[in-house]
């Protein structure tokens, strides 16, 4: 098959450390640029899946305790009719699974300790339909909720630090007060602990209380729920079904998807990613405009050969192509071994990041400080394909001015000296 001339020599001139030693520092440079574009991709690739994979794995912790979105009255109060509620939400195509609940801020003591805590009354049974921890525990833990026995089950890390466990007595100060002759007294009932829950999210763990909704409606004064969880078939959509049932359920009910429950963590968490591509992508820039170094010494070794296919009728355009061919090349070359290289990183962090750690002693993520004890890590094509793409653009845009200015060679001031 016959490649244009061209990319012939433009391909020539990128193995030119094969042909002979002349250009060997040339090549050398050329693979330096190489390698350099390889890493930096490999760096980007690697960074954004491991940041996905720990978005991922701290959403998916966080939203086994809670639902995908949520519908309470505007005014704080009990929802009127909790089960038509349910039922209307449920017309929506999206929504799988719906559950009463109370929800409100009281203070759990024990001893001289005390936490504030958000304490949730539920239905053991209907929770089990919107949350994945409910569904788990509803046969075990979430069974000894019983109406009128007043159990309660605590967070591991809440059980931990007041240092109770299942059978021990807490007492909970409920908000508000009751108004007495000798002034407002709040409102304390003493519960028993009939159990523990570990999500992995230690803001839950740490936090968060479950009571049956039965008991949480007599300590708060509710005459009910005062709001409906709801499970989606897709939580991507959760902030579109929220926007659609805001509008169906009417003005009296607020609805809040799970994206705007920890709304500041999840945009730090983008914040971060945007900062991290920007600046990775810097170092693939370095690398890629290493290239322009690289071309301007080969124009400058190569103004014989320039010269001579200048005077066998080669256009200005031709021996533009050419250079450009060799630049487009080495982008080309390294921006591939990057992907390649990243994405096998990527893909078996599970198996490098413990080795790396058992080599060397250490532990890059102990479970005692972060969320989470294991590198994550999730290779998505909407990140790989942007990099790919800003790669060979920048290799691109770096071999123009080294091309435009070998075109420029004169044949006659090059062979003057030959």
């Amino acid at each position: 098959m016959n490649w244009p001339v061209e990319l012939q020599i433009g391909w020539r001139y990128t193995s030119a450390g094969r042909v002979g030693r002349r250009n060997g520092f040339i090549s050398f440079i050329s693979s330096v640029s190489m390698l350099g574009i390889a890493l930096g991709v490999a760096a980007l690739i690697i960074v954004l899946s491991v940041m996905n994979g720990f978005q991922k794995e701290v959403r998916d912790r966080m939203l086994s305790v809670i639902s995908h979105v949520e519908v309470f009255e505007r005014d704080g109060n009990a929802l009127p009719d909790w089960r038509a509620t349910a039922a209307q939400a449920r017309q929506q195509p999206q929504v799988i699974g719906a559950a009463p609940f109370i929800a409100s801020q009281a203070l759990i003591a024990r001893g001289d300790d005390m936490r504030g805590v958000l304490v949730r009354g539920i239905s053991p049974v209907d929770e089990a339909t919107v949350t994945d921890l409910a569904a788990q525990l509803k046969d075990t833990t979430l069974a000894r909720l019983v109406p009128g026995a007043w159990g309660i089950v605590l967070g591991g890390e809440l059980a931990r630090s007041l240092n109770v466990r299942e059978g021990d007595k807490i007492t909970i100060a409920a908000a508000g007060g009751q108004v007495t002759p000798a002034g407002v007294v709040p409102r304390l009932k003493q519960l028993t602990v009939v159990g523990s829950f570990d999500a992995g999210h230690y803001e839950y763990d740490s936090g968060l209380a479950l009571i049956h909704i039965d008991d949480a409606a007599k300590l708060f004064r509710l005459e009910g729920p005062t709001g409906v969880q709801l499970r989606l078939k897709n939580l991507n959509d959760a902030r579109e079904v929220a926007m659609d049932l805001a509008t169906s359920l009417g003005p009296s009910v607020t609805v809040r998807d799970w994206t705007r429950t920890n709304r500041n963590w999840f945009s730090a968490v983008q914040l971060e990613k945007r900062l991290m591509f920007i600046i990775l992508t810097l170092i693939v820039a370095v690398a890629a405009f290493n290239l322009v170094s690289t071309l301007v010494m080969t124009v400058t070794d190569k103004q014989a050969d320039i010269a001579i296919l200048r005077t066998l009728g080669a256009s200005p355009r031709s021996i533009m192509g050419i250079f450009m061919v060799q630049g487009a090349a080495s982008g080309v070359i390294g921006t591939l071994a990057g992907v390649l290289l990243g994405l096998g990183i990527a893909f078996n962090i599970d198996v490098i990041v413990p080795a790396i750690e058992r080599a060397l002693s250490v532990s890059f993520l102990p479970s005692s400080v972060y969320l989470i004890s294991r590198m994550p890590s999730q290779p998505q094509s909407g990140d790989i394909v942007p990099i790919a793409l800003i790669s060979l653009l920048l290799a691109f845009v770096a071999t123009l001015y080294p091309s435009w200015r070998a075109s420029r060679v004169q044949p006659a001031e090059a062979l003057r000296y030959e």
